[in-house]
């Protein structure tokens, strides 16, 4: 097998991982394609990268300034969300780990490495075996439905203004100029677009009454 097609092989090889990656598994937990094109344009670049280092046999140091750069590029743009700088690392982690053993020939550890990975991002992604609880302030403005003997009402209205099933609620600040307070609602995790990540703005709550004066 000539060279070319040894690294033609690998290449489809590690793009096909990181579209299944991308497209079967994060895309339909996130529903948002704003970070597919860095994903995918990481793993290509990566994967030729690695494969001329190797091929040229250049020095380590260079191969720690290349991931200086990456570092530098981390620090120059906005910050990523956690869960899109876990697919980051691993997208870059892919052609790392493919680009190195493509010439050894060892496919069939190859291809479990890569199994185990999808494998174990679908089965995180999916939460079996786990139960996830997440969180979400919200600005409230009847106020007086968070005294504790009320408690009950204010769980039915806010579920009934967000839609899910709140397990419990935390008060925090309380602006008695403002009327409002707030509070933090935690609930079993549920894919839902309606839902902010935690940390974009915080979500308001107001009833249709504060909009007729």
């Amino acid at each position: 097998m000539s060279e070319l097609t040894s690294v033609l092989i690998g290449f489809f090889f590690n793009l096909i991982v990181a579209i299944i990656l991308v497209r079967f598994i994060y895309f339909p937990s996130t529903h948002s394609k704003r970070y597919v094109l860095t994903f995918l344009a990481f793993n290509t670049v990566i994967y030729f990268v690695l494969h001329f280092l190797i091929s040229i046999e250049i020095g380590i140091g260079v191969g720690f300034g290349l991931f200086a750069i990456f570092t530098i590029l981390r620090y120059r743009t906005d910050p990523l969300p956690v869960r899109e700088m876990t697919y980051l690392f691993i997208i870059a982690a892919l052609p790392v780990m493919n680009a190195t053993n493509t010439g050894n020939a060892n496919w069939s550890t190859l291809i479990a490495a890569n199994l185990i990975i999808l494998l174990l991002m679908f089965v995180l992604e999916k939460g079996w075996g786990f139960k996830f609880e997440s969180s979400k302030r919200v600005i409230y403005e009847k106020i007086e439905l968070i005294h504790p003997e009320r408690r009950a009402e204010l769980i039915a209205d806010l579920e009934n203004r967000l839609g899910i099933k709140i397990k419990r609620v935390a008060v925090g600040k309380v602006n008695f100029l403002k009327d409002t307070a707030e509070l933090t609602v935690f609930y079993d995790e549920v894919r839902q677009n309606n839902f902010a990540e935690d940390d974009q703005p915080v979500l308001v709550a107001y009833s249709n009454s504060d909009f007729d004066e």
